[in-house]
């Protein structure tokens, strides 16, 4: 590929591209030093995306609309949890979209180690198991404290805890790269415009409101046994500006249930039926606010007055 690229033009180095995950807005950051990683890293999203449409999605349909036909071996097909981006296209967005007040969704699932407990699979939408009886709180969590750090230190971005790691690293010799974003921080000044960036998404949204077309994937959430709303991973620097503005509401995507849920919501139905007592109960649930009983550690102390005051957006 280099040599390709030297013939064509010269000895100059190929321009840096933008990782599969990274936003437009950090394209000036895009380096050319881990090109190569990037290029992998997009050949890999793109063999695991035509997977799942070639492979996964296909399979999956047959075997909702098997369920949804009550054939024989639908228990079975239930069992294994149902395929999670199928029920996303049978309901649609809206079913599975709710609005919550994003300080109130403060608890995240803390899956315990593998060699503990197997994690439920991504590709089901029913899940099994202990998952959300262990939380962490997301106000003391890494990224709230970012963003929190950089709306205090906006004009002395020099002071916050990210910079201050992220030059360390540079300092080792070893600068922090992403090839999901593509980005190399190898400068100073490429970490100031780095984490300029989350400010200019914040003061965006404080403008604008929140946009739910903004980022790779909706900011995405589990219901609990107990039918109260967990966070789990994705989105969690979007919901972390929404919770420091202290916006009204925020939508969120329901992307798995607890199996206890399930069966208390849906009695025994299948199919059809069953999909639409979820959906109604889905209207009813709330985000968790308490630490879990098998939390590893112990509740931690957040004195009132926690939150800064709310910002009003035009959004």
């Amino acid at each position: 590929m280099r040599n390709f690229w030297n013939r064509q033009h010269g000895n100059t180095r190929p321009p840096g591209i933008l990782g599969p995950g990274a936003d437009a807005a950090f394209a000036p950051l895009a380096t050319a030093g881990i090109r190569r990683r990037v290029v992998i890293a997009h050949l890999v999203n793109r063999g695991q995306y035509s997977l799942q449409q070639r492979i996964g999605r296909p399979l999956g349909r047959v075997l909702l609309r098997r369920w949804m036909h009550a054939k024989a071996e639908s228990p079975y097909i239930e069992s294994l949890g149902l395929p999670r981006h199928i029920v996303d296209e049978v309901l649609g967005e809206d079913a599975l979209t709710l609005h919550v007040d994003p300080r109130k969704l403060i608890r995240i699932v803390d899956h315990a180690p593998r060699k503990v407990e197997k994690r439920p699979s991504s590709l089901a939408f029913i899940w099994e198991g202990d998952w959300d009886l262990r939380r962490a709180d997301l106000r003391i969590g890494t990224r709230y404290r970012l963003i929190s750090d950089l709306d205090e230190n906006r004009d002395y971005l020099e002071r916050t805890a990210r910079f201050q790691a992220l030059m360390k690293r540079i300092e080792e010799g070893r600068p922090w790269a992403s090839h999901q974003l593509g980005v190399l921080l190898d400068t100073p000044e490429k970490i100031r415009d780095y984490l300029r960036v989350y400010l200019d998404f914040l003061d965006d949204m404080a403008i604008n409101g929140f946009n739910p077309s903004r980022g790779k994937d909706p900011i995405g959430v589990a219901i609990s046994r107990e039918g109260t709303i967990l966070k789990i991973n994705r989105g969690l620097h979007r919901l972390a500006m929404a919770q420091h503005l202290g916006l009204p509401s925020i939508p969120v995507r329901v992307r798995h249930v607890h199996r206890t849920w399930w069966n208390s919501v849906t009695r025994g139905s299948s199919g059809k039926e069953a999909l639409e007592m979820l959906t109604l109960a889905l209207r009813r649930c709330l985000p968790e606010e308490s630490p879990g009983p098998l939390d590893d550690e112990p509740e931690a102390s957040i004195a009132g007055g926690f939150w800064p005051p709310r910002v009003s957006s035009s959004g």
